[in-house]
This record gives structure tokens, sequence and C-alpha cells, in this order.
């Protein structure tokens, strides 16, 4: 696996508001996946989550997360990322909505939750289909 920084190709299609599949570690230390949005920005990936989901305590716990991202035109190339992630309350939803906006072009519409921001600090990446040879 390569540290960062990533390539510029790889950094343009992490750009784009692709399919996204997010890795916590249970407290057994089982890993636990599910999809999700995501933004790339400043070479950090940034996720949003409910307040009340159950990976908020995973990773409170070990903040060790890993996230694969489809190319959305071709699933056989997809780029993995590993790093540490730092959270923060969203009490304005500013964040769901820039992510929101990035996947659908409108604001998140569901307004009474509290809301949490990780930011992933990219440690280490590896690419595979037209990626596989940069990484």
């Amino acid at each position: 696996m390569a540290p960062p920084p990533l390539p510029p190709e790889v950094e343009e299609m992490l750009r784009r508001p692709n399919p996204a599949v997010i890795a916590t570690l249970r407290a057994d230390g089982a890993p636990v996946t599910v999809a999700t949005w995501y933004l790339y920005k400043d070479g950090q990936i940034i996720v949003n989550m409910d307040a009340g989901r159950r990976r908020l305590a995973h990773v409170r716990r070990d903040p060790r997360v890993s996230l694969t991202i489809l190319d959305d035109n071709d699933w056989g190339t997809h780029v993995s990322v590993q790093g540490r992630i730092t959270l923060s309350d969203d009490p304005n939803l500013a964040s769901i909505d820039e992510i929101a906006r990035h996947y659908t072009g409108q604001a998140y519409p569901i307004r009474d939750r509290e809301r949490v921001v990780g930011v992933v600090e990219i440690q280490t990446w590896h690419g595979w289909g037209r990626f596989a040879s940069l990484s």
C-alpha cells in the first residue's frame, strides 16, 4: 500500500460522487461495513453520520477506518484508503448538506436529527483496475 499523496488521476476520481463503503471495527475486533456518501476535500475523506449510529461508538473507541470508493463508471476500478477518523458535531448540518448536494444537488432532507462529521486522514491507499499500477 502506498502512502499519500495520491496521484492526480486518483484524486480526480475521488472528487466525483461515487459509491463508497466504510469499514469500522467493533469492540471484539470484527469489521463492520456500510455504504456511505463521502466528499474528497483537501486530501482528506469527509463522511457524515447520524448521531445515533452504532459506528460512532466503534470509531470513538478505535479511530482506524477503511473506505473503498468505486468508480461509478467502472466498478472494477476502485480505490481503498486506510486512515484515522476524527469526529466533530455538525450542528447546522452544513457538512451533510455539502455532501448531499454533491450526490443529489439538494440539501439533506432530514433536519430533525443530530449529525456528526468524520474526517479521515489518509495514511495508506491502494487502487484496482486502471489505478492498480499507481499504488
